[in-house]
């Protein structure tokens, strides 16, 4: 299962992201979104994207409601590596999977709440462990927002934990667009030279795709 998703997310272009036929940063009201995830998806094919990836903060609730050759399941997790809070994309993850279970939200303040979310638990290590075990792709979520002064360092370790991308193709906005310690050319290049999977999204949060 791992290999199929690794062809597919290796596949798309960044004239594919950039054309709006792919999405792979999306929140609905399941965490800190507005949208409800079944307008989300009925948006994406009414405006003829190829894939969506519904990535829920430290859920897969709308993945239970909602299937369709067009949504790949997902997850963007909070989690720390040593002094770096990070957000780590899971993608084509068998949400049922028990290995995934002890990471989701127990709360929905855990899917929504900044404070509550910055005080995550999760051992990256085990976490990138767990998304593999469950069939899915790690992927480092903005990484130009990432605190860790050497940023190709930083990969490098999280590679070493079996990371397998970066999300290079990714708008920033709102206050990442502000707080941003990265360029993005310096993302590319990183991701280019370890020879990452390359993914992007919106991160979008509001009603519209």
């Amino acid at each position: 299962m791992k290999s199929s998703y690794l062809e597919l997310l290796s596949s798309f272009t960044e004239e594919d992201y950039k054309n709006n036929l792919i999405n792979l940063h999306i929140h609905t009201t399941f965490s800190d979104g507005k949208a409800e995830a079944s307008d989300i998806l009925a948006q994406a094919k009414a405006k003829g994207y190829k894939k969506i990836a519904i990535c829920d903060h430290n859920t897969v609730d709308a993945h239970r409601i909602l299937k369709d050759e067009i949504l790949i399941p997902a997850a963007e997790f909070d989690v720390w590596s040593g002094y770096v809070f990070m957000h780590l994309l899971a993608y084509g993850i068998d949400i049922e999977n028990p290995e995934l279970q002890p990471f989701l939200a127990k709360s929905k303040r855990e899917t929504e709440a900044d404070w509550v979310r910055i005080f995550a638990k999760r051992d990256i290590k085990k976490l990138i462990n767990a998304i593999h075990n469950a069939g899915g792709i790690a992927i480092l979520a903005h990484p130009a927002c990432c605190w860790a002064i050497n940023l190709e360092g930083f990969v490098k370790k999280l590679v070493s934990y079996g990371l397998d991308g970066l999300e290079v193709y990714y708008q920033y906005k709102r206050h990442r667009g502000i707080i941003k310690f990265h360029k993005i050319k310096t993302v590319e290049r990183i991701a280019d030279s370890l020879n990452l999977i390359k993914t992007g999204g919106t991160d979008l949060h509001g009603t519209n795709l």
